[in-house]
């Protein structure tokens, strides 16, 4: 699924910042760390802020991001002037006081312009996002930055706190894919699921990486993948097993049964509790499997470690044969069903 059909299905701005933030390239996470101040500013309704206090959310957001780990792959090496190489010699202090140092925020005002200002709404192979949510004007010391309408809408929507956690979640997600030893296996053999936690880990280690819901119901739209309607803050949220887990004991033995791994990500998806439970162990209706493969499809245009995840399963999870697409893949989990 390319950038213009997840688009497609939902041609709003919400879909337009789901792109830019879990469908975008990530050499570094600067880009989170600018989303997280533009939601930020974004629920104040100001509609124009200066360049040197959103400099100031952004440069605090990633000194408190790099405490967690790294935020660029750690093969890069970093010259003395690199964004990244400052804020590490100056992130003790600025967390002592909790806001950004003078020579921390002076870096962050002279290179957010030409570095990640210029990137956020652009996409791999493709020009930009359908919608923008800022734009940067004025020069020097008096450059300001103007919110756009669909980004003041986005920010005090009933769906901000969740773009929020989505963001976070992504961000957790790449930062323990440039992790030494943890990024590696991320990278090699996808991510497996901790039921005990809903969390999504790494399959050596077993470290936690981000909650399942949070990872992957952007890719949904922020949708019910049983219903169809929009998962509302407040409601209670269930991780569906799209093609029930009883499944793999209807012969007595999980040893019986030869389909795929029923307990990975491909066949989890966020939904609404009473419509999980009204669901039960019933096979899924073809408008789910449609909606499961088109989330599938999303998520594989996503950078590592989740598009990893789903490529093996994709390639090795039907016994003696790959299958060429989601839709192809699901028809013959039905089948052995």
């Amino acid at each position: 699924m390319s950038g213009r059909e997840f688009y497609a299905q939902d041609s709003s701005a919400r879909a337009s910042w789901r792109l830019a933030v879990l469908m975008g390239a990530n050499s570094r996470t600067y880009k989170f760390a600018l989303g997280q101040a533009l939601l930020e500013f974004g629920r104040t309704g100001r509609e124009e802020i200066s360049l040197a206090e959103l400099a100031a959310a952004y440069s605090l957001g990633l000194v408190q991001h790099l405490a967690q780990g790294p935020q660029a792959p750690q093969t890069v090496e970093l010259g003395e002037k690199d964004f990244l190489t400052v804020a590490k010699q100056e992130r003790a202090a600025t967390l002592e006081a909790g806001r950004p140092t003078e020579r921390l925020l002076a870096a962050a005002v002279r290179s957010m312009p030409m570095m990640v200002m210029q990137k956020f709404h652009n996409l791999r192979g493709e020009t930009a996002v359908p919608h923008t949510f800022y734009e940067l004007a004025g020069m020097g010391r008096q450059r300001v930055v103007r919110l756009t309408p669909d980004l003041l809408r986005l920010a005090q929507s009933e769906q901000a706190s969740g773009l929020a956690a989505e963001l976070g979640a992504r961000w957790s997600i790449v930062e323990s894919s440039f992790a030494a030893g943890v990024g590696r296996s991320l990278v090699e053999e996808g991510v497996t699921v901790d039921w005990d936690t809903l969390k999504i880990t790494d399959k050596r280690r077993r470290r936690s990486v981000t909650g399942i819901v949070d990872a992957t119901v952007g890719f949904q739209h922020g949708r019910c993948l049983i219903c169809g309607d929009v998962l509302a803050p407040g409601e209670a949220i269930a991780v569906d097993h799209v093609f029930p887990f009883s499944l793999m004991h209807r012969f007595d033995s999980v040893g019986s049964w030869h389909g795929p791994d029923l307990d990975a990500l491909w066949n989890l998806a966020p939904a609404h509790a009473t419509c999980n439970g009204a669901k039960s162990d019933r096979l899924p209706t073809p408008a789910e499997l449609a909606r499961l493969a088109a989330r599938n499809d999303a998520i594989m245009q996503s950078p590592h470690p989740l598009r990893r995840t789903l490529q093996l399963s994709l390639n090795h999870a039907l016994p003696g044969q790959k299958a060429p697409s989601w839709t192809e893949f699901l028809g013959a989990v039905q089948t052995a069903a």
